[in-house]
């Protein structure tokens, strides 16, 4: 019997098998998907994150950033990092960078899915492997979470320690990312936000010749037909090769009633998720795998959920609150002016998550 099963090897899941190996626990991750795996997401990683992966011994080749800034038609304000760069990295240079790492500790990956899930007092049996846990890390829309009736009913009222702090952050329609490449020089050291009445464009430096950029909305319709909503952005761009298909992903909110479920422990995405708004994905991801890993060794697994919700809080509760304003029709228009206008607040929130 193996000490850890991990379903999925995206960067949430092949961080946990990494932390776990490098723990001395035995560790399987089984991958439905065929290498590299790809994502729609802001491919920039905070230097919080960064040197997290470095611990793991995974270092990812991409372009530098320095800080954040938030454009809308009128103005603009900028907040550099002041504890260290952040990376733009396309996600499937970051998943090849994990892969080969797992390939260094002997972790297996196995092509295969984790359907049906069996448990006793001591272990967990699923896609043919025999484990004393398994760490879920298969993404947003989490087959497991659903199968372990660990999702949560918009109705249900939430947990002020949970995914959210104010009722209203619930307001509007669903946001859902897309994102695309372009073959483009960087005209910026820094990753830019554009605003609109439609939603954000993240614009991130992920090589030297090489653009990404994501779009989150609520608003239905296509990759080019959400850049009209940001006129300068497209302007940069005007000329530029594509140099990806559109990916999507969504809806992007969702709440969990719980991250374990006997000897199951959910990590990543599926553990729950509020926004794309703060980019903090990947770095919130690394924490709580660590906690999982750590509550796994000590064969506590019911102090995980708390784990997670202290190690994540503040980010959840700074997306959240950004969330909450953005969903305002009074507010919305006046996050960006409010940035411009009061710099070092936003610099102080900035740097705070990064």
């Amino acid at each position: 019997m193996i000490d850890l099963l991990v379903a999925g090897a995206g960067p949430a899941g092949a961080a946990t098998a990494i932390r776990a190996a490098m723990a001395g626990l035995s560790v399987v991750v089984v991958e439905p998907r065929p290498a590299p795996i790809d994502k729609a997401c802001g491919e920039g990683i905070a230097h919080s994150a960064v040197e997290y992966l470095s611990r793991l011994g995974v270092a990812p080749a991409g372009r530098p950033f320095f800080g954040i800034r938030y454009l809308d038609a009128n103005h603009v304000v900028d907040a550099r990092f002041r504890s260290g760069p952040g990376l733009g990295v396309r996600r499937t240079t970051l998943q090849r960078a994990l892969l080969d790492r797992l390939a260094e500790l002997d972790v297996p990956v196995v092509r295969g899915r984790v359907e049906a899930i069996t448990q006793t007092a001591h272990s967990v049996t699923a896609a043919g492997f025999t484990a004393r846990y398994l760490a879920a890390s298969d993404g947003l829309h989490s087959p497991i979470r659903r199968q372990l009736g660990l999702g949560e009913s918009t109705g249900r009222r939430r947990r002020a320690g949970d995914l959210g702090f104010f009722s209203s952050h619930d307001a509007g329609q669903p946001r859902r990312g897309l994102r695309r490449h372009y073959v483009v020089r960087p005209w910026s050291e820094l990753v830019e936000v554009y605003w609109s009445s439609l939603g954000e464009a993240y614009v991130t430096p992920v090589a030297d010749d090489l653009v990404g950029v994501a779009v989150l909305t609520s608003a239905r319709g296509s990759f080019d037909s959400h850049l009209e909503a940001f006129p300068a952005l497209r302007r940069r761009l005007a000329g530029a090769p594509e140099a990806s298909a559109v990916l999507g992903a969504g809806p992007l909110r969702q709440r969990v009633r719980g991250r374990v479920a006997g000897r199951v422990l959910l990590v990543g995405d599926a553990a729950g998720y509020v926004d794309a708004l703060t980019g903090e994905g990947i770095a919130v991801a690394l924490r709580t795998s660590a906690e999982l890993v750590r509550c796994v060794q000590a064969d506590r697994p019911a102090e995980y959920d708390a784990a997670w919700r202290r190690v994540s809080w503040e980010c959840r509760f700074l997306t959240g609150s950004l969330l909450w304003a953005r969903n305002s029709s009074l507010l919305a228009p006046r996050i960006v002016p409010a940035a411009a206008r009061l710099p070092g607040v936003f610099g102080a929130v900035v740097n705070q998550l990064a």
